[in-house]
């Protein structure tokens, strides 16, 4: 893959906890900002029990999809993690015990705190290519063009650094953003005509709520910055026509 390609990737969020609303996604987030820095788009993003079934038949569509593929979650010392052995299956590939992995755990570890528990963390498909983990010894591991993380946010962004060399990116996505005082349906026309004029920029529109008054924030975004400026001053321009402020957010 060359720069200038539009290289993409998919996110699965893999576990019961996630779904029940025990606890909060921020590792969607976290990548999708990462990704976008080095110059791939998130596509997709899918939140899915710990099941195997489930886990192998998502997973397997994700990857023929997307260029690259990042599963957060299943890959820690407890029974319900089976994120690892499902990747196996889903590639076919045998489950074993990672010899660098365990020589990394058995090191990391007191003696005798590498208990069977912990060991489990050790096992993964054949050959497969270790994520270092700077904040708590234990690996995450790469198949191809899936990538599989741990479901702890700091843990997860601890890693993605040393990940950096591994996903070659197009060009870098770049953003700008204009916060109006204003409510959608009284811009709504105006941006369709830019976004129509400008097919292969995207622009969105979020309404936000600051100091007891309405807003939209619009945001452009584009791999490159004369189509955003270009944008910019057209949405500008009937900004001013319209005598809409611009707020600082």
């Amino acid at each position: 893959m060359t720069k200038n390609t539009k290289v993409n990737a998919g996110i699965l969020i893999i576990g019961n906890e996630i779904l029940s609303g025990r606890t909060q996604d921020t590792n969607t987030s976290t990548l999708a900002t990462w990704l976008n820095s080095i110059g791939v788009k998130v596509e997709e993003v899918r939140v899915i029990p710990d099941i195997e079934k489930t886990i192998i038949e998502t997973l397997n569509t994700l990857r023929a999809s997307y260029n690259y593929v990042f599963t957060t979650g299943g890959i820690g010392p407890t029974h319900d993690d089976i994120t690892a052995e499902s990747v196996s299956k889903a590639f076919g590939l045998k489950y074993q015990i990672h010899k660098e992995a365990f020589k990394i755990l058995e090191t990391y570890y007191k003696p005798g705190e590498f208990n069977e528990g912990r060991q489990k963390m050790v096992w993964m498909p054949e050959n497969a290519n270790l994520i270092l983990n700077p904040t708590s010894g234990a690996p995450g591991f790469n198949v191809e063009n899936v990538f599989c993380l741990p479901g702890v946010p700091s843990i997860l962004k601890s890693m993605l650094g040393g990940l950096t060399n591994s996903i070659v990116g197009g060009e870098p996505i770049l953003s700008l953003t204009i916060s109006l005082r204003t409510v959608e349906s009284e811009i709504a026309d105006s941006l369709t005509k830019v976004q129509n004029d400008n097919q292969d920029v995207e622009i969105g529109s979020y309404p936000f709520f600051q100091a007891g008054k309405l807003g939209v924030s619009i945001v452009i975004r584009s791999e490159n910055q004369i189509k955003i400026d270009n944008c910019n001053s057209q949405i500008l321009k009937f900004v001013n026509e319209k005598k809409i402020e611009v707020v600082d957010r």
